[in-house]
């Protein structure tokens, strides 16, 4: 699949829905990624659009079956934790179907205990990089505060790793760690929540793919082009090795 192919989907919706041309459409359902963290946030806003119809014909209609397979070494790392200190769990912009799709196709899903996620059936969308994201995040999965939460954000230009590992947050003490997956495949995404993550007192990593040119401004304290260098970077959270 093509680099921004969830994009282009979203772009097709809004040519479809708000009968705009194609240059028209790009140009806002970037507008709205930007200013909102989500699409569907300007469409629901400003367009009354149905979320939950979004989803059926955006992110459900993605063909993942022919992208995603099982990631070994993203579930070796992840069974590589240890469990007396923290909890799995999942935080997504998308809504649920598609976050539960994800972790699935990737052969992971029976390593999380749960998920937060952007409810599109409530009357107010909550969605990274909004504060209150991060604090249902924290209430959901039991976090005691901001200062136990560990986040990575994912710079990626390839749909098929994007989807690998995209984000996510761990806290101490037995409470949490939170992986999080993409509804569209943007540099300005995972920029935009690192910063707003470390804003509200998270550990955050920013996650930059060793073939890509390292941002001008760093988002975050912590900058990776490896998911394995995590072990390096707080190896109090996994197994202790023989």
């Amino acid at each position: 699949m093509s680099d921004l192919a969830n994009g282009d989907t979203v772009d097709k919706f809004f040519v479809k829905h708000l009968s705009l041309d194609v240059e028209d459409a790009v140009m806002l359902h970037h507008r709205y990624y930007k200013e909102y963290g989500l699409a569907i946030e300007g469409l629901t806003r400003f367009h009354k659009i149905d979320p939950l119809m979004f989803n059926r014909e955006v992110d459900d209609a993605l063909p993942l079956d022919d992208i995603l397979k099982p990631n070994m070494k993203l579930r070796t790392l992840l069974e590589d934790f240890d469990k007396t200190k923290v909890k799995l769990w999942l935080l997504t912009n998308a809504y649920v179907t598609h976050g539960k799709r994800v972790v699935k196709l990737l052969g992971v899903d029976d390593l999380f205990e749960g998920i937060t996620y952007c409810d599109y059936g409530a009357e107010k969308l909550v969605c990274k990089p909004d504060r209150e994201m991060y604090l249902k995040a924290e209430r959901e999965a039991g976090a005691a505060s901001p200062e136990e939460c560990y986040f990575v954000g994912k710079f990626c230009l390839h749909l098929e790793y994007a989807y690998s590992v995209r984000s996510m947050l761990c806290f101490n003490c037995v409470v949490g760690f939170f992986f999080g997956f993409l509804t569209s495949c943007s540099a300005d995404d995972s920029h935009l929540n690192c910063r707003h993550a470390q804003a509200h007192n998270w550990t955050t990593i920013h996650f930059v793919e060793p073939t890509l040119p390292a941002p001008e401004t760093r988002a975050s304290k912590y900058q990776i082009a490896d998911l394995e260098e995590i072990r390096t970077l707080f190896p109090q959270f996994f197994k202790a090795t023989n």
